[in-house]
């Protein structure tokens, strides 16, 4: 299920202890018949996997993910096959341009940057600037 949620190899989280929600409030997704998936219902990050009254936290939706780096894997029979050798797979050197690269000048980011803000969403206005 994590990796449908994150649409990845697998989910990062850390379990939460109580939890505050400090600005709006989650969307809830109820992905099984146990288990709720949080999100940001105004840009759709993946925040929370909620099961029997506890929750887990997305370590990616953090502002420093460091301070919650993993400490243990769970459900390693559901691992795919080809992730353990991910990190020895060749890498395209920085200096060879792709065509996604050749897109990237002018692109702006509306997600939630990695520090708080005043209020959120922001308001975009022409070119996509920020006003917030």
């Amino acid at each position: 299920m994590c990796e449908k949620q994150f649409g990845a190899f697998y989910g990062p989280f850390v379990t939460g202890i109580d939890v505050v929600w400090t600005r709006g409030e989650r969307k809830r997704f109820a992905s099984s018949n146990a288990a709720f998936r949080g999100f940001c219902a105004d840009c759709g990050t993946p925040l929370t996997f909620e099961m029997d009254g506890g929750v887990e936290l997305a370590i990616g939706a953090f502002d420093d993910p460091n301070v919650a780096a993993p400490v243990l894997q769970v459900n390693p029979n559901d691992k795919l096959p080809f992730v353990d050798g991910i990190p020895s797979l060749p890498t395209r050197p920085v200096s060879e341009k792709t065509p996604l690269d050749q897109r990237m000048p002018g692109f702006v980011n509306y997600q939630h940057p990695d520090y708080d803000t005043a209020e959120w969403p922001p308001i975009h206005g022409l070119g996509g600037e920020f006003h917030g």
